[in-house]
């Protein structure tokens, strides 16, 4: 093969091509960087699907360390534009919610139901992440939305933000969650004052706030049951 051909997936037979081989022995068949090479499509100018695929592997070691890249992170690598990027977060954020039984009616009504459905999406985050679950009038999830991505303050949380999403949702009431990366539950004051705000908020629009819980390594702390949220 000429040195400066790139491998392209067009030079496997066609039996073993990825596209080919799911069609026939079903995802469960596939490795990841053929997987992987599905979603992002196709290669750039002397570089294969294929071979960006790899680089992505290589580059962070596994899927669970790619599902949590940033945009900005995945594009770095040459053949994985903003859109490529954004293909592959949306991918895993669909597996992520299904993992979570997004959609279906999950009862939430205490606050050890709330770290059962959080877990996952908040195990090992190193930034602070602020969520919010919506939920209907029996305390079914609707959904779980993402607020907020880094140090908490008055400029990344915001009621109209939260509340936003709670209205889109149809949500009769929320619980707010988020995590402590330090290890350390206990609320700050800026965590206080932002529960403060929200809360009276939601007496205006009337979408009720049940709880706020923070998340830590094998901890957590309950607005609620400290009795901070009435």
């Amino acid at each position: 093969m000429n040195g400066n051909k790139s491998f392209t997936v067009h030079d496997l037979p066609k039996s073993e091509r990825p596209r080919e081989r799911l069609q026939k022995h079903g995802a469960e068949a596939l490795s990841s960087q053929e997987l992987l090479a599905l979603i992002i499509g196709r290669g750039v100018s002397k570089k294969s699907v294929m071979t960006i695929a790899q680089e992505l592997l290589s580059r962070f070691g596994n899927i669970k360390a790619i599902s949590e890249a940033t945009l900005e992170e995945l594009s770095q690598i040459k053949g994985i534009g903003i859109a490529k990027a954004a293909q592959l977060k949306a991918s895993f954020e669909l597996a992520r919610r299904k993992d979570e039984h997004d959609g279906e009616r999950l009862s939430v009504k205490s606050h050890q139901d709330v770290i059962k459905v959080v877990r996952q999406r908040l195990k090992d985050k190193k930034k602070e992440q602020f969520l919010v679950l919506c939920l209907d009038t029996r305390n079914n999830l609707i959904r779980i939305c993402t607020i907020s991505i880094g140090t908490l303050d008055a400029n990344l949380v915001h009621p109209r933000e939260v509340f936003k999403e709670a209205i889109q949702s149809l949500a009769s009431s929320i619980i707010l969650v988020h995590n402590h990366p330090s290890g350390n539950p206990e609320p700050s004051e800026a965590d206080i004052d932002i529960t403060k705000r929200i809360m009276e908020t939601g007496k205006i629009v009337g979408i009720d706030v049940l709880d706020h819980i923070i998340v830590a390594d094998n901890k957590s702390f309950s607005f609620k049951e400290k009795g901070l949220v009435l």
